[in-house]
């Protein structure tokens, strides 16, 4: 069992409303990504977060994400590398219609977790599952995560022991907070 969590991805930016793979390089947050985080702090200003900690990817997105939506809620917050969304390789910076594959695809994050896992040079899932699974096996207090798609994606199929392929049938979006306790996972928004 895990320690309970709060996973954030964090807001939109400007390279994924233009639909970009981001991967290790970053863009800023939208003004729409900025509005998300602040909604996810209204959210967890609701929560009991005494004796939990925040951990954040260094990626610049999160840390914008993190700083505006745990403002006042904790006193700092830690960086964790494994909390970095998946490598892409080549792909990174690339518009997702820009890619020449071997199959349609719509503008959907659903469309595109096969992208993560067939990017030249990229990580691909079983390196991603190996580092989210290090990183949650040294937990030993409650937390909220600030992450990515891809990579909050595979903390929450690690937690709820699901396989790899499972990795689609978790919801996604930006600017969502999941919480995760004993096994069961929960989609925050205001009032809940």
């Amino acid at each position: 069992m895990f320690p309970p969590l709060y996973i954030l991805r964090h807001g939109q930016t400007e390279w994924n409303a233009e639909h970009r793979i981001q991967g290790s390089l970053d863009s800023p947050l939208s003004e729409m990504g900025r509005a998300q985080a602040a909604a996810q702090g209204r959210i967890l200003q609701t929560r009991d977060l005494g004796g939990y900690r925040a951990l954040c990817s260094p990626q610049g997105r999160c840390f914008q994400t993190a700083a505006i939506a745990l403002e006042g809620l904790f006193d700092r917050i830690d960086t964790d590398a494994r909390l970095a969304e998946i490598g892409v390789g080549a792909w990174e910076g690339l518009r997702r219609d820009d890619l020449v594959i071997d199959r349609a695809m719509d503008e959907s994050e659903e469309s595109a977790l096969d992208l993560y896992e067939r990017a030249p040079g990229g990580e691909g899932f079983a390196a991603l599952h190996a580092r989210c699974r290090d990183f949650l096996s040294g937990l030993t207090e409650p937390a909220v995560l600030v992450t990515h798609g891809i990579t909050s994606r595979m903390l929450r199929l690690i937690i709820l022991d699901k396989d790899v392929a499972e990795i689609g049938m978790l919801p996604g979006g930006q600017g969502v907070i999941y919480h995760l306790e004993n096994g069961q996972m929960q989609q925050l928004t205001i009032g809940a």
